[in-house]
């Protein structure tokens, strides 16, 4: 009887931490937030909307005082890639993520083949392999609220394609 409780315990554990791993893999959090659905943002009208929407964009009129961002991808002797970011006009600001956004200051967001790895906090990052073949990897500025920096509609962001066979 008690090794039954014992496994019936055990398989509690084990099932509750996978329903937890796929539910955190989807997106929805303890208290059963999805990011993935809109519903799920409450009815505190657009500027609450805009402040937690991760494609919303911060806009900035264009000019010399504009961000810009130039990035470079290079092998790195060890092992991997290394990114380099160099922004204009934009500081990286990583005690400031997911807070009121601040003009001409974020973080970024990394890319490999459109799909996210990481954020970039700062100017360089090692990126441990990437896929074979042609690969793009690409780096948006964002603002501290994540919403993508663009200068007139555009968004700020560098893309570069290497070949990795």
């Amino acid at each position: 009887m008690s090794r039954s409780l014992a496994l019936f315990a055990i398989g509690l554990v084990f099932g509750g931490g996978i329903g937890f791993v796929t539910a955190a893999g989807n997106g929805v959090t303890f208290d059963g937030h999805d990011h993935g659905d809109p519903a799920h943002h409450g009815g505190g009208g657009q500027a609450e909307m805009a402040a937690h929407d991760h494609s919303a964009m911060v806009d900035i009129a264009a000019g010399p005082e504009a961000p810009a961002l130039e990035i470079a991808l290079t092998p790195d002797p060890m092992s991997g890639w290394n990114l380099h970011a160099m922004p204009q006009n934009f500081r990286f600001a990583p005690e400031n993520a997911s807070g009121a956004d601040l003009e001409g200051e974020g973080h970024a967001h990394v890319y490999v083949n459109g799909e996210k790895i990481g954020r970039l906090y700062g100017r360089w990052m090692h990126i441990g392999t990437l896929p074979e073949g042609e690969v793009e990897v690409k780096v948006s500025l964002n603002s501290n609220s994540h919403g993508v920096i663009a200068v007139d509609g555009s968004p700020v962001e560098a893309a570069v394609t290497v070949d990795t066979r």
